[in-house]
């Protein structure tokens, strides 16, 4: 077993339950680990035999360009179609920070931290 983290992905999106929210957009960070058998790619040195990391930015930034309410919801789309697009990822967690909240106080960012493993 292996691990894969993608962190630090920065996007603005417009999420929010606040019409301002999605009218204005706002600054966010995602982070994404996956783990998988990264043994066969460690002998083969071939990128069809790993987890693409190419991929899962691909699939964040894709998808947090949807507006959602929750971010729940985005964390939840995001490691579906991980789980959807590349079969050797076997547990993913995705942790979403909306940056600078509009939440009536001085706070840095709102985190939500979503796992899952793979179905089988």
């Amino acid at each position: 077993m292996g691990i894969i983290k993608v962190e630090n992905i920065r996007v603005f999106a417009n999420h929010g339950c606040l019409k301002e929210e999605t009218a204005i957009g706002s600054d966010y960070r995602v982070d994404v680990e996956v783990k998988g058998n990264l043994l066969p790619s460690a002998k083969s040195d071939e990128l069809e035999d790993t987890i693409d990391y190419v991929l899962l930015n691909k699939i964040v930034v894709e998808e947090m360009a949807k507006p959602k309410k929750l971010l729940e919801t985005v964390a939840k789309l995001i490691i579906d179609r991980i789980f959807k697009e590349d079969q050797l990822v076997e547990k993913a967690k995705v942790t979403v920070s909306k940056i600078n909240p509009p939440i009536g106080g001085d706070v840095e960012k709102v985190t939500i931290i979503l796992s899952e493993k793979r179905k089988k």
